[in-house]
């Protein structure tokens, strides 16, 4: 991995921080491209208590190396610096050593948006619901359910290499309306190679907790709404918890809707439950019946016409301002949509 400089680029603004890493916008100066700067938290930073975080970036560069480079969907890793302070650049006084990651930007939006957006009201869970939930309009060439298969398609590349790519919920998954392609934006959720974790309460983990991800934010036994405000909100936004308890909450969801998805996903449900499958290509062959069986009730149901006006109400809030601070032209990436 190249060692960089940060006097390379120019800082622009925050794009998001969670509990372990700071994200900064930036641009490159040898290049004018967009970039974003991935650091620890700086409270993490401040009370020195950043290690953990640093081990995490050490096992995302090394599954970068055997795996990432060859996965379009992850953002390619321009460099990374040394451990140092950073101070004078952040604009801080933190007065500890830490390294800074960067990366090409993500083009399209959030599958979910930052939660704190919501206070302005900005209907943070739209992507989440028009393009991986009910996707009713795609554009040419884009094919079916894309994000949900190249979400199979990329951790089928780093099961090559002896990963599986974890919390991969629709936070941390941007999209392209107009392309349908996706960018994992944090691909350092990782076991296996000698990473393998176990989370407080969680116990072991495997690629099935990956499929429970896929289960559980990317398929739904809900009809399209018929309102637009019903594409607004995240859809099962709780953490996972247990692999066990997952299951069993999925298994009762899709029971009460009833129907063949129903059928189909119950039985995926229980291999999961009982970790039974023996590769991701198996999975992803059950997960597309699910699909293909949503896309038959979906141009059956009765209300389709009333869906699909809901869809393109929701679609529309997609031009307002909110949306300009990711690296997303509306019109164009709407364009093959709005009919």
């Amino acid at each position: 991995m190249d060692v960089i400089e940060l006097d390379r680029f120019e800082l622009l603004g925050p794009l998001g921080s969670g509990a372990d890493y700071d994200v900064r916008a930036a641009i490159d100066w040898a290049t004018r491209q967009p970039v974003v700067l991935k650091r620890p938290s700086p409270q993490a930073v401040r009370r020195q208590s950043h290690g953990a975080i640093e081990e995490r970036t050490s096992r995302l560069l090394e599954a970068y190396d055997k795996a990432g480079q060859y996965c379009d969907v992850v953002p390619r890793i321009i460099g990374v610096t040394e451990a140092v302070v950073h101070d004078d650049f952040f604009y801080e006084d933190l007065g500890q050593p830490y390294r800074v990651r960067v990366e090409e930007r993500a083009v399209g939006i959030p599958l979910v948006g930052d939660p704190r957006s919501r206070i302005l009201r900005v209907p943070i869970g739209l992507g989440q619901n028009l393009f991986a939930l009910h996707p009713l309009v795609m554009p040419d060439g884009v094919g079916d359910w894309p994000i949900q298969t190249q979400l199979l398609a990329a951790q089928e590349v780093f099961a090559g290499a002896g990963y599986a790519l974890l919390d991969l919920g629709p936070h941390n998954v941007f999209y392209s309306p107009g392309s349908g392609k996706i960018t994992l934006i944090d691909a350092g959720a990782l076991v296996g190679q000698g990473v393998d974790r176990t989370q407080a309460n969680r116990g072991p983990q495997d690629v099935h907790d990956f499929y429970v991800e896929l289960l559980k934010f990317y398929i739904t036994p809900l009809e399209p709404p018929d309102d637009a405000a019903g594409y607004f909100d995240p859809y099962n936004q709780r953490p996972v918890i247990t692999l066990e308890q997952e299951c069993t909450e999925l298994a009762h969801g899709f029971a009460v809707a009833g129907g063949d998805v129903a059928e189909a996903a119950i039985a995926c449900i229980g291999r999961i439950r009982r970790r039974d499958y023996g590769g991701v290509a198996e999975f992803g062959r059950d997960l597309q019946e699910c699909l293909h069986l949503i896309n038959i009730r979906n141009g059956n149901m009765a209300g389709r016409e009333a869906a699909l006006a809901a869809w393109r109400g929701a679609l529309g809030r997609l031009k307002e301002e909110h949306w300009t601070r990711y690296q997303f032209d509306a019109d164009a990436e709407l364009a093959g949509l709005s009919g």
